[in-house]
């Protein structure tokens, strides 16, 4: 895989109410630098996170690299440029299976345990979290701490991305505890543009 970005923008369908404001927003991550975004939809129905998902495809074109969450099929349908999956999720070797060699893989993990079968997988990175306390998910795992965070990075070489939490106030701290790349939501959600420039002022 190519080198990954600094910033990894989760973009989360159910904060959005249209599709051309998920597609505006994105737009604006793109405006400010960002060129990794996370398609996240938990609650739609496969036509409709197709429908969005491709909507997005045709908008940013090349600007941004696409990662579908958890559905391999939509990644495909939609031509994204690879998928995410967690621990419930299909396997990381049933995905790529399904997505081929060229598109990105990538594994959410919880603990050390998930991080050493995660990096004997084809995943071309891992993501380790939450890092910090999170209001995105409904039921997150236990938090792991700067601490869980180095001991991820002493477990692989993949690329890891830390996630939960993250935001400009604590970004630099999760970079020099490993973390290859920031996984965001909540902290780019007002001015996305100018959120995300302010992001990569810190990260670099």
């Amino acid at each position: 895989m190519s080198r990954i970005s600094l910033l990894y923008a989760i973009v989360d369908a159910v904060l959005f109410r249209a599709t051309s404001e998920l597609v505006a927003f994105s737009l604006e991550l793109a405006a400010g630098g960002c060129t990794l975004l996370q398609y996240r939809n938990k609650s739609g129905n496969a036509r409709g996170m197709l429908d969005e998902a491709g909507e997005l495809k045709q908008q940013v074109g090349d600007s941004l690299r696409l990662i579908m969450n958890d559905r391999a099929d939509l990644c495909l349908a939609a031509d994204f440029a690879g998928v995410h999956v967690g621990q419930h999720d299909l396997s990381p070797q049933s995905v790529r299976g399904i997505i081929g060699p060229d598109r990105w893989l990538g594994v959410s993990t919880h603990n050390p345990e998930q991080v050493r079968e995660a990096d004997l997988t084809s995943a071309d990175y891992l993501a380790i979290g939450p890092i910090f306390a999170t209001s995105s998910k409904h039921n997150p795992d236990p938090v792991v701490g700067l601490e869980g965070l180095r001991q991820a990075r002493q477990l692989t070489r993949k690329p890891v991305v830390a996630i939960g939490g993250i935001t400009r106030a604590n970004a630099a701290s999760v970079m020099e505890a490993g973390a290859d790349s920031v996984a965001v939501i909540s902290d780019l959600l007002r001015d996305p543009r100018k959120s995300a420039e302010e992001f990569f002022r810190v990260l670099r």
